[in-house]
């Protein structure tokens, strides 16, 4: 095993290191979430604690790690007597991003159990990482399934494995450590919520601190168990601590003040449900522990608050997470140094509130984009021109809640939330031969192939003779998620202010629904005499709001060149992940400028997704009392459908599926 780098000597990260440390402290904290940019050390720091964790007594033989002072009494392998058993380093157990549900938590030998009624159990990740470390790295690609049951056992403390009624469970109690970069895509605000603490990281801008990153991880590169051994003494030093914090955990007392300080910490910042509450308080008794104190104080209320709730304040997939650290202070003044709840506490009085604010503007207070005065939005008036002829970027409408845009017909694709499909998960719908290992057993369909064959196996007794070729795997329906590609107009005929915010606030909200059905999303615009990728497929919906929001518009309509541009990156797209099907959502009024015929040739262009079969949407913008009917016309050729910018909204875009799905059928 390779000599893991050592924990004290990460440089800078102080915000990540004291998050793992807490954890280790105590457990009940609820784990890490990581979230940062490639290459600042996320998972450098995570397999580094393990080396840190203090070593655990398990029952010799024992696959599920119990404790010999406390077996579990429903051990798979026990029951088990108390008594000595053997010391090893805790396990830090890595789950790979395309694991199966079995991998996870173990599987039934389900041949056996239909034949002999042994509850045959393999032990899976979860069981491995009991009593230790469950790192799972890229937990926002996790499928979302694999995740429900992650945390589960992680809330639970326990691992339930049924097939078809035969149920095995143990113990599963673990320090769970997600990292994640938010650019690939968010976590749904419900699983964000089960982990414990959060942490944003990024890499330093001081140029004195990179060149000592580099400086240290060269030496590691050269001599890894040289440089670990430089570092022995500081790792010790915070092992040693990490056990006498555990010790002093029991003791430290949580005062009514700071039980005070957190509840309305909590309220003011509006978080949903109580378990920030919880953790806040656990969290904070942690740090008062780590401080060797027996006192939580208002910093380490203030330091709780920090780690625990930017993450449960995000209102919808397009707010940033973080905290407002000046209400954040005024909240613990306010409450801090009077528990009898005072109106006019002393801010400077003990018990008072945390550290001072930090200097700087408010974010919250950023000045609008130029131009973006209320009266120049409702009038319609033209932004403040640039170089060539484009405007400035207009904000974008408030969004709408719109019902789902299906893609017709039956998809195999990654599980979601938007198109029917095959999936692992859903309802059954009939039966085939397994490939590969048996995941999900069609019960009867097994029963009916293995009943014919009793007597010739020479069946005697009451049991079934089951054998390989009998066993049926189920099938069955779900829904999948989809690559939805907007294809955006910025060109001067949409350049009318109120009319392109309302357009941006119409993709916002599809941007929104695809967020919720677990889409990957990409954005092409064109305007002047080209397109462009303003972002590849991916699944960061986020990202694709920041691109819409500083969208900047002018210049001519080279509808060709968007549509043919869309059309590569579906090509391409379709190399890398053949099983996702496309639904093309094109924002335009259809009109085209620019070069010979530029109606006509995109009229061609566009006939190249209809010979694909693609799923496509033609969003119609234009305005104004004459209407040319050109993006009906462009629908037509797209063999899709058109619609106006009203009739996206929820109460009018049903009728919108039911054409987009039959415009498909009659294309196929």
């Amino acid at each position: 095993m390779s000599t893991p780098f050592p924990f004290t000597a990460v440089v800078g990260q102080d915000d990540l290191r004291l998050a793992l440390l807490l954890n280790a402290v105590s457990p009940a904290v609820g784990g890490v979430l990581v979230r940062g940019e490639k290459g600042t050390a996320k998972s450098t720091a995570v397999r580094a604690l393990s080396a840190l964790m203090p070593q655990v007594d398990v029952v010799a033989g024992c696959r599920f790690s119990c404790a010999p002072a406390s077996p579990d009494p429903a051990c798979p392998d026990g029951p088990h007597e108390p008594g000595a058993g053997t010391r090893r380093p805790a396990r830090m157990v890595e789950l790979p991003v395309g694991a199966s549900e079995d991998r996870l938590v173990g599987a039934l030998d389900i041949e056996r159990a239909l034949a002999e009624g042994v509850k045959a159990f393999e032990p899976g990740l979860l069981a491995d990482a009991h009593r230790g470390i469950l790192y799972v790295d890229e937990v926002n690609l996790l499928h979302d399934h694999l995740v429900d049951l992650l945390l589960d056992a992680a809330a639970m403390g326990a691992s339930y494995v049924e097939r078809e009624g035969v149920s095995v469970r143990h113990a599963a109690r673990f320090l769970l450590v997600g990292t994640m970069n938010p650019e690939e895509g968010e976590l749904r605000p419900q699983l964000l919520d089960r982990f414990g603490l959060t942490v944003e990281v990024a890499a330093s801008r001081e140029p004195d601190q990179r060149v000592e990153v580099v400086r240290r991880r060269l030496a590691y590169d050269d001599d890894p168990d040289g440089f670990a051994a430089r570092w022995a003494d500081e790792e010790s030093a915070v092992r040693a601590r990490i056990v006498a914090a555990r010790e002093l955990l029991p003791s430290v007392r949580l005062g009514d003040g700071a039980l005070r300080q957190i509840a309305a910490t909590c309220a003011a910042f509006e978080v949903d449900g109580m378990r920030a509450d919880i953790v806040m308080a656990r969290t904070a008794t942690a740090l008062a522990a780590w401080a060797g104190r027996t006192e939580v104080l208002a910093e380490d209320v203030r330091q709780a608050a920090l780690l625990a709730l930017p993450h449960r304040r995000r209102r919808n997939p397009f707010d940033a997470p973080g905290l407002d650290e000046d209400k954040l202070d005024e909240t613990l003044e306010e409450f801090g140094s009077d528990t009898d709840g005072d109106d006019d506490p002393d801010p400077d009085g003990p018990g008072g509130g945390g550290q001072p604010p930090q200097d700087g503007p408010d974010d919250g207070s950023a000045p609008e984009a130029p131009g973006e005065s209320p009266a120049r939005a409702e009038s319609g008036e033209g932004g403040q021109p640039q170089a060539g002829g484009e405007q400035s970027p207009v904000r974008a409408a408030e969004p709408f809640r719109t019902k789902v845009l299906s893609v017709p017909g039956l998809g195999e694709g990654a599980a979601g939330r938007r198109s029917r499909a095959r999936t692992e998960h859903g309802r059954t719908t009939g039966s085939r031969r397994p490939q590969g290992a048996l995941t999900k057993l069609h019960l009867a369909a097994t029963v009916q192939a293995a009943a014919p064959h009793q007597r010739a196996r020479g069946r005697s007794g009451r049991g079934l003779v089951v054998r390989r070729d009998d066993l049926r795997q189920a099938t069955r329906e779900g829904r999948e998620g989809n690559l939805v590609l907007f294809v955006v107009d910025a060109s001067g005929s949409m350049a009318a202010r109120q009319r392109m915010s309302a357009v941006k606030g119409a993709v916002l909200s599809l941007l929104l629904d695809a967020y919720q059905r677990r889409d990957k999303v990409g954005l092409v615009t064109f305007r002047g005499s080209a397109a462009e990728v303003a972002l590849p497929p991916t699944s960061s919906v986020d990202a694709a709001a920041a691109r819409l929001e500083s969208l900047p518009t002018g210049g001519r309509t080279p509808l060709a060149a968007g549509l043919l541009r869309a059309h590569e990156v579906l090509r391409v797209e379709r190399l890398r992940d053949a099983a996702r099907r496309p639904l093309v959502v094109v924002v335009t009024d259809g009109r085209a400028t620019g070069g010979p015929e530029p109606v006509a040739l995109a009229g061609r262009a566009a006939r190249l997704f209809a010979a694909d079969g693609v799923a496509s949407v033609v969003v119609d913008c234009e305005a104004g009392p004459v209407r040319l009917g050109l993006a009906g016309q462009l629908a037509g050729e797209l063999g899709g459908t058109a619609v106006t910018l009203d009739e996206l909204r929820a109460d009018s875009i049903a009728g919108l599926v039911r054409d987009v799905q039959g415009t498909s059928r009659r294309a196929a």
